[in-house]
This record gives structure tokens, C-alpha cells and sequence, in this order.
């Protein structure tokens, strides 16, 4: 029994679930089309002739800022993405990756410094020898720097 071999795998946790259109809110997360978005404008219109009462939503994607819409009735349930936010502390940039460092010591070297407004003030405050900690934000697999912060 002791040479088999297990596959590993994830811990079966979703990246997404569900919730009733009604209970969603503004500033909330939601998939629309397939992306994880920021809910920024939320409207409702009232039920109709034949029934339902409709949710429009306006999101951004939380990653590239792209606006996508949706409509949907309230009583229909919308994939929620399991977003989670996490700060670390800089420690270089080598060869358009960044090296960072987790709460418990151990660093990580696997994101990439990406050719936006975020990726030219880590390369500003890199260069200017700055002390800084970086936001990351993870959803769908996808993970991204969202912001900095200067150390107090």
C-alpha cells in the first residue's frame, strides 16, 4: 500500500456562490458575464403584468476595472465569487516578478508586475527605495495587486 501514488488537490472550497439577486448590495462582489465584479449601480424596476421584479446591476471587474451589466429577477440567484484581500510586504522586484513577504515569514515570487497605474507606483517607490506593503486580491484563481501602502 505504501507506493501509491495520490494526485493532491484543492481543498473543494468554490470559488463562487450563490445568492438571491434581492440580497445583493452596492459596493458587493458578483459575477456578471462570467467575471468577478464590484457591484457600483443597483436598480430595481417593479414586477410587472406577468410577474417578477427585475434587479439591474453595474459592476467593475475587480481586476482590469472593465464595466459590465446585467438583468435579472430578483428571485433568481447570481454566483457570488469568494474574494479575498491580503496585504504584504515588499521586498523586490527581479525581472518583472514581485518578491514579497507573508505574515509568517515565508515569501512568495510568483506575481507578475503588471503595466498599470498600480505597476508604476511599485516601480516609483522600488526605485525611491521606499518601504511599502501591496494589497492583493484574489478571486476565480485569479490573483492581483490592487493598491499600496506606505509603512508607518
Amino acid at each position: 500500500m505504501a507506493d501509491e501514488d495520490f494526485a493532491t488537490v484543492s481543498s473543494g472550497a468554490s470559488e463562487t456562490y450563490p445568492q438571491q439577486c434581492s440580497a445583493l448590495r452596492k459596493n458587493g462582489f458578483v459575477m456578471l458575464k462570467g467575471h468577478p465584479c464590484k457591484i457600483v449601480d443597483m436598480t430595481t424596476s417593479k414586477t410587472g403584468k406577468h410577474g417578477h421584479a427585475k434587479v439591474h446591476l453595474v459592476g467593475l471587474d475587480i481586476f482590469n476595472q472593465k464595466k459590465y451589466e446585467d438583468l435579472c429577477p430578483s428571485t433568481h440567484n447570481m454566483e457570488v465569487p469568494n474574494v479575498t484581500r491580503k496585504d504584504y510586504q515588499f521586498l523586490d522586484l527581479d525581472s518583472g516578478y514581485l518578491t514579497l513577504l507573508e505574515d509568517n515569514g515565508t515569501t512568495r515570487e510568483d506575481l507578475k508586475l503588471l503595466e498599470n497605474e498600480i505597476g508604476k507606483e511599485i516601480k516609483t517607490k522600488f526605485e525611491n527605495g521606499e518601504s511599502f506593503v501591496v494589497t492583493v486580491l484574489k478571486a476565480c484563481g485569479e490573483e492581483q495587486v490592487v493598491a499600496t501602502k506606505v509603512n508607518n
